[in-house]
């Protein structure tokens, strides 16, 4: 399955590959079929199970493991983002900036944080765009209600996301751990 929003993306390489065989262009027909087969591979969106707890927003490596969940994202993970817990959407706040490797970023790259009223209280998602990502696409918006592990939206081409959690959770990863959407990042003390 290709995310929400980014089947022009994919399939664009595929028509422009196929205009170009028609006119002999074989060498450039290939290249755009190669970027076809990437962004096909990249936009994937396959099925995460959702366990238990407060579970990942994202395909990943935790970079920290707190109060704040910071879950790296390179071009080989899946970027659509998942809500961590069950909630309503209370604000969502588009921050522009810059666009540094996410790895490294220090509070100054693109960024689009969704407070989320939940049964444990405030949690907060921050996508995070790199140094090659240029858009964030949310599919909620402010005053939706939302399930564990529906989808939130994406980052497109390399990223961070970073969830905060109340003082109640017991957070389960340790930094360096790769985890998946859906899997258990902490639990509800």
């Amino acid at each position: 399955m290709i995310a929400k929003n980014c089947s022009g993306i994919v399939v664009t390489p595929l028509i422009l590959s196929i205009i170009l065989i028609l006119f002999d262009f074989i060498l450039l027909s290939i290249l755009s079929f190669i970027f076809f087969i990437f962004f096909l591979f990249f936009f994937r969106d396959p099925h995460r199970e959702i366990m238990e707890g407060i579970v990942s927003p994202a395909d990943g490596i935790v970079m920290e493991s707190g109060r704040k969940v910071a879950i790296f994202m390179n071009l080989w993970n899946v970027h659509v983002n998942r809500a961590p817990v069950s909630g309503k959407i209370m604000e969502m706040k588009h921050t522009p900036g810059k666009h540094s490797p996410a790895f490294r970023e220090k509070g100054e790259n693109e960024r689009l944080s969704i407070k989320m009223d939940t049964e444990i209280g405030t949690v907060k998602v921050v996508q995070i765009a790199g140094i090659i990502a240029r858009r964030i696409v949310p599919y909620v918006k402010e005053g939706d209600k939302i399930k564990k592990g529906e989808k939130i939206g994406i980052v497109r081409f390399g990223s961070k996301v970073e969830v905060y959690l109340p003082d109640n959770v017991r957070v389960v990863v340790e930094k360096g751990d790769k985890i998946k959407a859906g899997q258990t990042i902490g639990m509800y003390k």
